[in-house]
């Protein structure tokens, strides 16, 4: 019975020098591998494509598209009795005095202001009338920001793009830098790229007109959890692919509590998540695949109990314990 108690409390000596041995805390054992890039797609950081045609970008004239809800006041010059107030209704219509009512919604203000001479002079009311519309209040006197920065930003004929975000509060961190703008009149959304270099911000930083609505999209982050220097969130680009060792180290690389074989990889795949464990000394060292990290993804970093418990007590809280178990040893025997 001696014997046998004498054969464990050997074992466990051993076990916890074991333990407390650099070697040990150095080379953990390897665990599942996540092999290679993506197999999956996401919506965020698909690169747009871009409007490049100048015409687009920085027309020399813009005529205003009126829309329902706009407030008009209508001039006849040299009539200073004939300057009615009017707003259009939600199907397009103006009333306006002796001629009725007038559909003006979808035209531009040039096609409104002919369009209401025209009816003036055919109802025999002025010859040769010059109307002349302006638009005092309604949708189209805003641009509007929306998605990750949003606002209503009053504009008075032109703004700049750079005005405009400004005004909406800037853009944060997750933000893309793909702007697109969707303008009454232009078929197609307009598509801008801030950039980086600012000796080029003129080329982003194109005019805004009463009407415009900006789309600032989300850009795909990744999440960065537990022992990693400086936790948080990365974000991505569309033209660069991030990969693990990478967001380590932009993280400030790794706390030495961490549990080395035991990452996390969280991902999420339409409706379900899925986890896979890494061993990132081994992907540090070349010996495992460096995954490509996708937009969401999450990594976490445990604590490893043992390097927690030199870290606080020091290695010599361990080598204490063992030689107090070989004490109890020698005494039982």
């Amino acid at each position: 019975m001696t014997s046998s108690k004498c054969q464990f409390g050997l074992l466990s000596l051993g076990a916890l020098v074991l333990l407390a041995s650099p070697a040990f805390v150095l080379c953990p054992q390897a665990k599942a591998q996540f092999n290679g890039p993506p197999t999956t797609t996401v919506d965020l950081n698909r690169p747009a494509t871009l409007t490049t045609d100048r015409g687009i970008l920085f027309p020399p004239s813009h005529d205003q598209i009126l829309q329902s809800g706009d407030i008009l006041t209508v001039h006849v010059f040299g009539q200073a009795d004939y300057a009615p107030v009017v707003r259009v209704s939600n199907d397009g219509n103006v009333q306006l005095p002796l001629i009725g009512v007038v559909a003006v919604g979808g035209l531009s203000l040039s096609q409104a202001e002919q369009l209401i001479a025209s009816r003036l002079e055919s109802a025999g009311i002025y010859i040769s009338p010059q109307v002349t519309i302006q638009e005092t209040e309604g949708p189209n006197s805003v641009v509007t920001v929306i998605g990750e920065a949003h606002g209503s930003i009053p504009v008075s004929g032109t703004r700049r793009l750079f005005d405009v975000l400004s005004a909406a509060g800037g853009l944060p961190p997750t933000a893309s830098h793909t702007i697109t703008i969707h303008r009454p009149g232009v078929a197609q959304p307009i598509a801008v790229d801030l950039g980086s270099d600012p000796a080029h911000s003129d080329l982003a930083n194109i005019p805004l007109f009463p009407g415009d609505t900006v789309v600032v999209a989300r850009i795909g982050v990744v999440y960065l959890l537990g022992e990693f220097r400086t936790p948080g969130s990365i974000p991505l680009t569309p033209f660069t692919p991030l990969t693990l060792t990478q967001a380590a180290s932009l993280a400030g690389g790794l706390n030495f509590a961490g549990n080395l074989s035991d990452l996390h990889l969280i991902r999420t795949i339409g409706d379900r998540r899925t986890v896979v464990k890494l061993d990132i000394d081994k992907i540090f060292r070349g010996k495992a695949p460096d995954p490509i990290l996708q937009p969401n993804d999450i990594l976490y970093l445990p604590s490893s109990v043992l390097k927690v418990a030199i870290q606080q007590g020091g290695i010599g809280a361990v080598l204490g314990a063992a030689s107090l178990a070989f004490t109890a040893i020698a005494i039982t025997r």
